[in-house]
């Protein structure tokens, strides 16, 4: 099952064991018996921010300390004071930045986030939007041998991107959004807190449904508008795994190249949920051809999100 996900190589903020062993080995978080909910949420409490503040180092540092409005999406665990008071705090951020935070929507959270530091672009002139993204998959793997929960459990890993989206004509510039939930699917993707842990459910007949909503004139036209897949050079499609981005690039009718980003991120880093998207866009800031592009992530319900760009400045 390994050798066909399409993931070469996935991180984790686990520790390695005391001698440097795997976490399922001895002294490891998973060595005997699953972990409870209260353990793995203290692990988020100190590794979330801190993986999410080495995101936004990455950024330049006047930009970020310009920055006006805060947003958060996490959909891999739970703090109070939540991930966004402690990053300000950390930052130094003025006392008066204004903080959203968005759980719990799975892997098109990094769509909400990034709409939501549009409409806060658009309507307040000169704001400056930090917009962050922090998934610690890897803290809810599960003691099963179901074998959809499993092949779910191999595709995803941890990770946390950054960006700053301001009404500047820099970078991409974002345009229409869109969103669409699929009549009948509420069962397909569903997450349930237990007590140990988070307990991801994806059905195997995602993909296909994927693919046949998308071939739907309805969606279609939800999608891409008035447009064609063929108007479009750039698609920043979430890398929910390898039959995920094969049931989009079927369903829209995709040249073979088409989603190489978004399958060198899925080999790469494996499925960071709601980070996922924000990788696959930081590749197409670097390539030259981007002019109009399609990003779109798939998510609980079962719905797409996403929204049209312009190419890089």
């Amino acid at each position: 099952m390994a050798g066909r996900s399409g993931v070469v190589h996935r991180w984790s903020v686990l520790p390695r064991t005391l001698d440097g062993g795997s976490p399922i080995e001895r002294g490891g978080l998973y060595a005997e018996e699953s972990p409870l909910t209260s353990d793995r949420m203290r692990i988020y409490a100190e590794a979330a921010p801190a993986l999410a503040l080495a995101a936004i180092r990455k950024l330049d540092p006047g930009s970020v300390a310009r920055v006006t409005h805060l947003v958060v999406a996490s959909c891999t665990g739970f703090v109070a004071p939540g991930v966004d008071q402690i990053i300000a705090r950390e930052l130094g951020l003025d006392v008066s930045v204004e903080r959203t935070l968005i759980g719990f929507m799975g892997c098109y959270a990094a769509i909400a986030a990034l709409r939501t530091a549009y409409h806060i672009a658009r309507s307040e002139p000169g704001s400056r939007v930090l917009v962050v993204t922090v998934e610690l998959s890897t803290l809810h793997l599960q003691f099963t041998e179901d074998v959809e929960a499993l092949l779910g459990m191999l595709q995803f890993g941890d990770g946390a991107a950054a960006a700053i989206v301001t009404d500047e004509p820099l970078g991409f510039r974002m345009a229409r959004q869109f969103a669409v939930a699929m009549p009948d699917s509420d069962t397909l993707i569903r997450w349930t807190i237990g007590e140990t842990g988070f307990a991801m459910q994806l059905s195997g007949e995602v993909p296909g449904r994927i693919a046949t909503a998308l071939a739907e004139p309805g969606v279609r036209k939800r999608i891409l508008n008035q447009a064609v897949p063929e108007e479009f050079d750039s698609w920043a499609v979430h890398a929910g795994g390898r039959s995920v981005l094969d049931a989009v690039q079927r369903g829209f009718s995709l040249p073979g190249h088409a989603l190489d980003q978004s399958r060198d991120v899925l080999s790469r880093y494996g499925n960071m949920s709601s980070s996922t998207l924000m990788f696959v866009l930081a590749s197409l800031l670097t390539w030259p051809k981007c002019r109009r592009g399609i990003a779109l992530a798939f998510g609980p319900g079962l719905a797409v999100e996403g929204f049209e760009f312009e190419g890089a400045g």
